[in-house]
């Protein structure tokens, strides 16, 4: 999924897309608090897919100029 995520991040940073890359860095973040909470099984698998995504959303806002 990471490959595919890098391509949606730099789709959004080409098109200087801001708000598209904040909605998927929330959306993300909440995933990884949902996982953290999760009893029963062992989501560490998932929240550390779901880190790594985050830091790949982090890195395409961070090469976007500021507002």
């Amino acid at each position: 999924m990471s490959r595919s995520l890098e391509l949606i991040v730099e789709g959004f940073v080409r098109l200087n897309d801001r708000a598209a890359l904040h909605e998927l860095l929330s959306h993300r973040q909440d995933l990884l608090r949902q996982l953290v909470s999760v009893t029963g099984i062992d989501p560490g698998q998932a929240i550390a897919q779901v880190s790594e995504e985050i830091t790949i959303v982090e890195a395409g806002l961070a090469t976007l100029a500021p507002d």
